[in-house]
């Protein structure tokens, strides 16, 4: 990372994206139109949580559909916690970042998917289950081919760059980048827990080093467990295969849930039973070869033989804290994506909308970083920053049983003394949200309350905020 000298090296740019999945990927392609970009990944370009993104993409683009619709769908499934204003601009852009896509050259399948919570068809696939793969790579390809974006492969970014209360840009593992606005689109902490279906660089970092720098975190509590993953295994059984028929059955071959309930309903479920079986006997396999083909590398037959699943931590609701423009709390710093908290999807994601989060607010973060002014001449030195925080399995074990499907007081109060930083932060809103609601479930708190119809905010040196977002 130094110069020789001692001092990092420098380069400025427009705007840096810390992040290669979908939501970082757009971002770059729309500041790209006026300004001169750096796309930075940890790892290969083509290795994020978006790729793996299976459910597909909702929209309300048939007949009998509208954002209206769409929106009552969101605003049911977030369990009285969604951003009214967020939920509207999420839903209404949605058909158009469809056409987006589209005219970037994604094909997308014949027909609209159902998923869980959906009261319509409308759900867009690309390859039956390979819905995040093929969007991915479609926009790695222009991202790549762009001239004035510059993609940097396993550059890892260590902290954010502060100058006169304001984010000028990175310090990475090579160098520091200075940046008129700098936007994190690094993807969700899920890969903290032992069980997960998430990649394993997927540790939160983005959201980390924007709390050290002085952003708000929010809602770090709502981590959604996805119901149906292989067991033994981080293979990921799409939603959709239940949209189109497949069963849940117990030990003994009974089913025992709506299939199509909200997940964290059918995720704790699951766990009281322990492993079940997911049946695809009945419905077209053909439509998600890609899927199908990876059942039969791990030893099944899905065309004879029903499936062993368990829930696995799947998506983290919260994260940055941000306005409807990506805009976090300290100044010239931008998030979309999952690593961000827009309040789109209250205290449970509703399937299929964090991919379609990615192309909306990617956008509209990418086109209001452009309006950022430009960096004075001279800056504040980098501090050289700290070495990561440590992820062992022992860290991960401890947050899968004490802030796993269900947590008590006592758990969670073990996790707040974790070496690990957003271990503690999560940790810290479990434990400030006294109640049970969505995706956030506590034994010893099992019903809603009222009072905490609201947002836990964290910022460095206060205290847990509660907070109304309109």
């Amino acid at each position: 990372m130094s110069a020789k000298n001692g001092t990092p090296r420098q380069e400025r740019f427009d705007l840096v994206v810390v992040g290669g999945g979908v939501a970082g990927l757009v971002s770059a392609l729309c500041a790209a139109t006026e300004g001169d970009v750096l796309v930075l990944t940890k790892g290969p370009l083509l290795s994020s949580n978006s790729q793996l993104a299976q459910g597909g993409i909702a929209a309300s683009v048939a007949d009998d559909d509208s954002p209206a619709l769409h929106a009552e769908d969101t605003v049911r499934t977030g369990r009285g916690l969604c951003r009214p204003s967020a939920v509207t601009v999420l839903t209404e852009e949605a058909p158009a970042r469809i056409r987006d896509l589209v005219e970037l050259g994604v094909e997308f399948d014949d027909g609209l998917g159902l998923e869980g919570g959906h009261s319509r068809r409308r759900v867009v696939h690309a390859g039956g289950a390979a819905t995040g793969d093929r969007v991915a790579r479609v926009l790695a390809a222009r991202v790549s081919a762009h001239p004035r974006i510059r993609v940097a492969e396993g550059e890892r970014m260590l902290a954010l760059w502060r100058s006169r209360e304001r984010c000028v840009g990175v310090v990475t593992d090579r160098r520091a980048v200075a940046a008129r606005a700098t936007l994190i689109a690094s993807g969700g902490a899920a890969a903290l827990w032992r069980r997960t279906t998430n990649p394993p660089g997927a540790l939160g970092e983005g959201m980390a080093a924007a709390y050290r720098a002085g952003a708000g975190l929010a809602d770090l509590e709502f981590v959604q467990f996805h119901p149906t993953t292989l067991v033994d295994s981080s293979l990921l059984l799409s939603e959709a295969l239940r949209g189109e028929g497949a069963l849940l059955l117990d030990e003994h071959g009974r089913r025992f849930t709506d299939e199509l309930a909200p997940r964290d309903v059918v995720a704790r479920e699951i766990a009281a039973r322990g492993t079940v079986l997911l049946d695809l006997r009945a419905i077209d396999r053909g439509r998600f070869p890609a899927l199908m083909g990876s059942l039969v590398d791990e030893g099944y037959d899905p065309a004879q033989t029903p499936i062993p699943v368990a829930p696995a931590a799947h998506y983290t609701v919260g994260g940055i804290v941000t306005d409807l423009d990506g805009r976090s709390e300290l100044a010239g710093l931008y998030a979309a994506g999952e690593c961000a908290a827009t309040g789109v999807h209250g205290a449970n994601r509703l399937a299929s909308n964090s991919l379609l989060e990615c192309l909306v607010f990617g956008r509209r973060a990418a086109l209001a970083a452009l309006d950022e002014p430009g960096l004075p001449t001279r800056l504040a030195t980098p501090a050289v920053p700290a070495a990561p925080d440590r992820v062992t399995a022992g860290l991960r074990r401890r947050l899968w049983e004490d802030c796993g499907l269900i947590r008590d007081a006592a758990g969670l109060g073990r996790l707040a003394s974790a070496p690990h930083l957003l271990t503690r932060l999560i940790a810290e809103t479990a434990l400030t949200r006294e109640e049970s609601r969505g995706s956030h479930f506590r034994a010893d708190f099992p019903t809603d309350s009222a009072e905490f119809e609201r947002h836990v905010v964290l910022r460095p040196g206060s205290e847990a905020a509660l907070e109304t977002w309109l």
